[in-house]
């Protein structure tokens, strides 16, 4: 009978062992539906909440809208940039007494050029009995009709080459 109760104590211990596989088999098992359930909540609606599906499908969406609207954004402003270089936009006026004896500066060469140097050249000489006004396109920082050393200036100034001054001491134009 001793060897009986060996062969059911060694039993006994098999059956414990193979007990505690399961056991820890079944605490993974357990684990690993609770993960599953916890995904599927992500993923599934419930009460007045939206699913991850739907969240995430939405956020592709917005983000394909906002895709076009930068698109959209950067064509109106490479179009600005466009109309701004051709803007009338760099200005300079040079004043002077074009005659020398009106005892002040009341003569002045204007220009007003785009990025180019295209635009124009305004120049109003003031003299003792009359004013005279002259207009002479620009076109890259030049003109067909000769330019005074005012006009010169001015034009150097509106570019950028010269620098500006509150006013600009000159000769006769």
């Amino acid at each position: 009978m001793i060897l009986d109760a060996q062969s059911a104590m060694i039993v006994a211990l098999i059956g414990i062992g193979v007990g505690v596989v399961g056991v820890v088999f079944a605490a993974v098992a357990l684990f690993s539906v609770y993960r599953l359930r916890r995904s599927y909540d992500l993923l599934s609606v419930h009460e007045g909440r939206e699913s991850m599906v739907d969240v995430i499908a939405r956020t592709r969406e917005e983000i394909a809208d906002l895709s076009d609207e930068v698109v959209a954004t950067q064509r109106e402003l490479q179009a600005t940039r466009r109309d701004l270089a051709a803007a009338l936009r760099h200005v300079a006026v040079v004043r002077y007494d074009a005659f020398g004896d009106m005892g002040g500066r009341f003569s002045f060469s204007a220009a007003l050029l785009d990025d180019a140097g295209d635009g124009l050249m305004i120049t109003s000489i003031h003299g003792r009995t009359e004013t005279r006004t002259y207009l002479k396109g620009v076109r890259a920082g030049s003109s067909d009709i000769d330019l005074s050393p005012e006009e010169q200036q001015a034009i150097a100034t509106a570019r950028g080459d010269l620098p500006r001054a509150r006013e600009v001491q000159g000769g006769a134009a």
